[in-house]
């Protein structure tokens, strides 16, 4: 029966790569067909309505509020031009220097991506951040790959994204936040190189306009003005809060979200801003709600005691010890995670990751190093994700063409993370 479930899995992927159903629906219809095969019954205990349906839908319910709240932050830091400025600050100070514009995009795009994730992260630094950079010659690809470069940057440090981990892996937060913070210095350097590579080996490419910038109409935020300057420090509330101060997580956003509202709002119109930017978040928010949801189904049906009987000793025979052998077949298969692929953790791979904890085959730290290695390599060079998708389409080229460029820096931090893990869990 685990080879059965093992090719249910493989047809799950294949409807995913083929778009025949969006990823949140295949893995949902996974995840019951996985149950059934399990032998779990219709309800009651270990069953597909009670168990799998019923109990998996909210698992990651903490996840979505930090979800809900980290859009609400994006769309605050965009309506009051608290991104904007920092970006336009960032270009004017670098002049028409184009590593020291890229550098500074690459700073701001860290600082929004520990706000929130995905297309929004991307879109408050790129779109100022990418037509700047192109204006003084940095490659139109390298612009692209600037923005993805520096959210990677602050992925380790996106607090949602710490909530997802603890919640799907079953782990204290500051297990999750150690590791993460040792990932960080690999992302950090990676992000660096990229740009201090690219910009010099490329050369400086004119494109003196994009059409996107070209016939953007001015925002009130701009006809109003810059943020004031205490009102930047406002991505950064959060994060001081869960990592230095080690508060919670939902308490430390909507810290950031309160932060940013008062110092940037006149009293009498606080809450029309509030309720705007509250509606605004959850539209951004809708997509990764939904999939966090079938993440939630796919976890209850792996965990399935007829389910993890049969994958057990399926999984336990593929899968390496030896530290060295752990890195060495874990770093080969990081074009895995790609293109929706069995090893991203949005996805297919949040259930793998849960059979491996459940089976006993590997601790749920060593999960979580291999887990948050591949995030890396999917948040940048993932051509089928929308923060790829938009950055390039943005900067004028395909995502494929980002992925090329930004692969082999992502690959490398996937084999630091995946050492790291190797080294200290194994």
């Amino acid at each position: 029966m685990g080879v059965v479930i093992l090719l249910v899995m493989a047809a799950g992927v294949a409807l995913m790569l083929t778009r025949r159903l969006p990823t949140a629906f295949a893995l949902a219809l996974l995840a019951v067909c996985i149950a059934f095969l399990a032998g779990a019954p219709l309800t009651g205990k270990n069953s597909v309505l009670d168990t799998v349906l019923q109990e998996g839908a909210p698992t990651l319910a903490a996840t979505m509020i930090a979800i809900i709240l980290g859009s609400w932050l994006g769309k605050l830091l965009d309506e009051t031009g608290i991104a904007g400025t920092l970006v336009r600050k960032i270009v004017e100070f670098g002049g028409d220097r184009p590593t020291v514009v890229a550098l500074g995009v690459l700073a701001v795009s860290a600082l929004v991506g520990t706000v929130t994730g995905s297309a929004p992260a991307a879109m408050l630094a790129g779109i100022i951040g990418i037509p700047a950079m192109i204006a003084v010659g940095v490659p139109k690809v390298t612009a692209a790959g600037t923005v993805l470069m520096g959210i990677a940057v602050g992925i380790p440090f996106e607090l949602p994204l710490w909530q997802f981990f603890s919640t799907a892996l079953e782990l204290p937060i500051p297990t999750v936040r150690g590791f993460m913070v040792k990932l960080f210095p690999f992302a950090l350097a990676a992000a660096l190189a990229f740009v201090l590579v690219e910009t010099r080996r490329r050369g400086t490419e004119h494109a003196w306009s994009l059409k996107s910038v070209d016939t953007k109409p001015r925002s009130r935020r701009e006809d109003l003005g810059d943020a004031p300057w205490y009102a930047l420090l406002a991505p950064a509330v959060p994060l001081v809060l869960a990592l230095g101060f080690e508060l919670a997580i939902i308490p430390s956003l909507l810290a950031g979200v309160l932060y940013a509202l008062v110092t940037t709002t006149r009293p009498g119109g606080m809450n029309k801003r509030l309720l705007r930017t509250l509606y605004g978040g959850f539209e951004v928010a809708a997509p990764p709600l939904v999939l966090f949801i079938s993440i939630g189904i796919l976890l209850a049906a792996v965990k399935l005691p007829g389910a993890v009987d049969a994958l057990e000793p399926l999984v336990k025979a593929v899968s390496p010890h030896n530290p060295v052998v752990f890195v060495l077949v874990f770093t080969l298969l990081v074009p895995l995670c790609l293109y929706r692929g069995p090893l991203n953790v949005f996805g297919l791979g949040a259930g793998i990751a849960g059979v491996l904890i459940a089976t006993g085959i590997y601790p749920a730290v060593a999960v979580l190093g291999m887990a948050t290695s591949y995030n890396q390599v999917f948040g940048v060079a993932d051509p089928t994700s929308t923060q790829t998708v938009w950055s390039a389409q943005y900067a004028g080229v395909t995502p494929q063409q980002v992925m090329v460029r930004t692969l082999p820096y992502v690959w490398a931090v996937a084999l630091g993370g995946l050492c790291v893990t190797a080294a200290t869990y194994l």
